[in-house]
């Protein structure tokens, strides 16, 4: 059962408050979607599309399965705190693979307590932590491609919208609207933030000064916090918006798109609704394979389409300058 925890704050806590994007607090929740035995209904689609790529490359049964466990505690140095606004998945993976052997062994030693041991790839990492965590940022960056990358303008979409949301409501109703209309759990009261269920308790002594506010897609209901001083503590919270992340977006208008970037180019464009291989393209307009390789290099070339290698196979999806483009042709809603 959790406690009713309360984080103080002065002034100087407040001024050091700010928002985050966080590629790192996308990739633990939303691998422990996939460890969970059912995925929440606003993240099924995207799990059956992610799960059989997971399969194939064993990132089911890899190191970075045995950190993020469906349940409980995950290694607090997985998530190193952002120093900037939103750092790139490559400066957090640098961090983790600067995390100090001792720092990495405690963790451990925490997870080994409430998992009642650890797993054969885990006992790897804790005899060698600085050969092994090289390995569990290639596990991370390979779970990046498969599962996130090719959503993350959609995810980004939805983590931005968030933040401008949140910091309106802070400007206009100060931090005390902010934090209760946070989340459920978090309350503001006397110059003290208040987390109800926390698994244990937190204060200035052991969490550090300021905060960091961190919306996710992948949380789920949930709220997770991170405190590892002298770093700021961490508030990884659900994003506005999660609910009709995956959610089919309206077709732009085709005619409007057509004359611009011509008939072929615009088919694959909307059908990147969500990402998919050269074949099952083909597959679904009836173009040819060689047709639509050409018409992708184009998109691509153009900034409209990234390309992430899944094993054999390299799945095209529509990047942020595409998604902008697509819901400024899409027809008003009534």
């Amino acid at each position: 059962m959790g406690v009713l925890a309360e984080l103080a704050f002065s002034v100087s806590d407040l001024a050091r408050m700010r928002f985050v994007v966080s590629p790192m607090w996308e990739v633990g929740p939303s691998m422990r979607l996939m460890r969970v035995g059912s995925v929440h209904p606003a993240h099924r689609k995207w799990a059956s599309q992610v799960r059989p790529r997971l399969a194939a490359a064993g990132l089911d049964r890899g190191m970075l399965a045995e950190l993020v466990p469906s349940s409980g505690y995950v290694p607090d140095f997985l998530n190193p705190a952002p120093i900037g606004p939103a750092p790139t998945l490559e400066e957090e993976l640098a961090r983790i693979r600067a995390t100090p052997a001792g720092r990495v062994r405690r963790e451990l030693d925490r997870m080994a307590h409430e998992q009642r041991g650890l797993g054969p790839l885990l006992r790897s990492l804790y005899a060698d932590p600085r050969g092994e965590l090289v390995r569990v940022a290639e596990e991370i960056e390979t779970y990046w491609e498969l599962a996130l990358a090719p959503y993350w303008p959609r995810v980004r979409e939805v983590l931005d919208s968030d933040i401008f949301h949140r910091l309106r409501q802070l400007a206009e109703h100060g931090a005390a609207r902010l934090f209760n209309e946070l989340h459920p759990s978090v309350s503001w009261d006397d110059h003290a933030l208040r987390l109800a269920g926390r698994p244990g308790p937190l204060s200035r002594r052991t969490a550090g000064t300021g905060l960091l506010l961190i919306p996710s897609a992948f949380t789920g209901p949930g709220l997770f916090t991170r405190a590892s001083p002298p770093d700021p503590p961490q508030l990884a919270y659900p994003a506005r918006g999660t609910g009709s992340l995956w959610e089919a977006r309206p077709l732009p208008r085709t005619d409007a798109l057509t004359g611009v970037l011509g008939r072929s180019r615009t088919r694959l464009l909307t059908e990147l609704d969500s990402p998919a291989s050269t074949i099952e393209l083909a597959r679904r307009t009836g173009l040819s394979a060689a047709g639509v390789s050409q018409c992708l290099t184009a998109l691509r070339d153009a900034g409209l389409v990234s390309a992430h290698r899944v094993g054999r196979r390299v799945l095209y999806a529509r990047t942020s300058v595409a998604e902008d483009l697509c819901a400024a042709s899409a027809p008003e809603r009534p």
